[in-house]
């Protein structure tokens, strides 16, 4: 049975990785566009950027981690290697500078959450239903905390170095500051890795040429088609929603307080996954965080205002509570236990290669036809894949002989 003491650890990694992304995900393409001065169409390949490369990393770190056994190990050093990421964001200047900061970045840090999860799950496979959900809430409290606090940090830091917004330049000087601030709590991140466990379910071998039992697996490959088609549609909005904001009114304060309505559904959400999985099954928490995201979406491109903004803002809890949480979960049920972060890992490869060709056409379309449409479009086609879910995806089981 797993301790106290390691699901506390397991706690502290996940809070400790998602505050550097509460700092880091927010106000990425707001950076881009303003500090960084690159166009919608730019700013939208960089971030395509940061899913091509996690293609490639995913199902790389994945077989290392199953192959050695070593996922304890492998994940310490995917979190290490994103703070030397962020690190080089800071100093990359330009889009081509901005690409090539960003792939590097990109070939640790999107292995990073994947590996997460296979280690966590196996590290917490005796204990109750629900451990899973609460380690994976404190992940959020950890992203809710630096996102809600960082734009008052700056606000401070603005008025005390005397630096003022410029006509024609960025509404926030310095906010490339926040990459130096995630690669610190990074490695403090990577050095709570370390101390996780390292031996029974969570250091399983897998041999080789293991892996070709899961695309012969008809439930978890329909999934990552799935996945790249349902990313196809709602990632892209997600990166470019702080232009949206300001576009009508807001400001990067408001940016982060959205975050609040965004969140106080996604903490509970996860912490009962485990109660709700067992209730409506992983296929029914992925229909049910879909559905979210679809409204939120429609609600944003056809009735774009703060007030909608904010009211819709709680879906997002939603969304994470069921279509974040619930494909791992598919994903877990359905792989074998020495497979399980090749699994995860090919699964996230299928939500990239959705999030990349979606954030290249999120950029397209906000450039030709408004910083709505892709938001309209993306919630209609969202809602459509949630009708088809029950043909779609196949009872969740594990392959024969597992």
């Amino acid at each position: 049975m797993p301790t106290a003491r390691n699901e506390t650890r397991l706690a502290l990694v996940w809070f400790l990785y998602f505050a550097g992304f509460g700092l880091y995900f927010p106000y990425w393409a707001l950076y881009l566009n303003e500090n960084a001065g690159l166009s919608e169409s730019e700013a939208g390949l960089v971030m395509a950027g940061l899913s091509l490369m996690g293609m490639i990393s995913q199902p790389f770190w994945g077989q290392i981690a199953d192959r050695t056994g070593s996922r304890t190990r492998v994940l310490a050093v995917l979190i290490l290697g994103a703070a030397l990421g962020f690190v080089g964001l800071y100093h990359a200047r330009g889009f081509v500078g901005l690409l090539l900061a960003n792939a590097l970045f990109a070939g640790f840090h999107t292995a990073v959450i994947p590996m997460t999860v296979s280690v966590s799950l196996a590290i917490l496979r005796d204990a109750s239903p629900v451990a899973f959900g609460r380690v994976r809430a404190v992940g959020t409290v950890g992203f809710l905390a630096t996102a809600w606090t960082f734009p008052r940090l700056l606000d401070a830091l603005q008025a005390a170095r005397g630096w003022e917004v410029e006509p024609g330049g960025p509404s926030e000087p310095g906010l490339e500051l926040l990459f130096l601030a995630s690669a610190a709590i990074a490695v403090c991140a990577s050095a709570m890795a370390v101390a996780l466990p390292r031996t029974g379910a969570v250091a399983i071998q897998a041999g080789r040429g293991d892996w070709h039992a899961l695309r012969r697996h008809r439930p978890y490959v329909r999934l990552t088609l799935f996945c790249l088609t349902v990313y196809l549609f709602i990632h892209g909005p997600m990166l470019f929603f702080p232009q949206l904001v300001v576009a009508h009114g807001g400001t990067l304060q408001t940016v982060s307080n959205l975050w609040v309505p965004m969140i106080a559904l996604e903490i509970p959400g996860l912490a009962l996954s485990g109660i709700l999985v067992q209730r409506l099954g992983s296929r029914g928490l992925i229909a049910v965080g879909l559905a979210a995201a679809g409204l939120r979406w429609v609600l944003c491109g056809f009735f774009p205002s703060l007030p909608v903004f904010y009211g819709s803002s709680l879906l997002h809890g939603v969304t994470i509570a069921g279509l974040v949480m619930g494909t791992p979960l598919y994903v877990e049920s359905v792989v074998p236990e020495k497979l399980r972060s090749t699994g995860q890992g090919l699964m996230a490869t299928s939500v990239h290669l959705g999030a990349m060709f979606s954030s290249m056409i999120t950029g397209q379309l906000a450039g030709r036809f408004g910083i709505e449409t892709p938001y309209a479009l993306g919630g209609i086609a969202a809602l459509v894949m949630t009708l088809g879910i029950p043909w779609i995806l196949p009872e969740p089981h594990r392959p024969p002989g597992d």
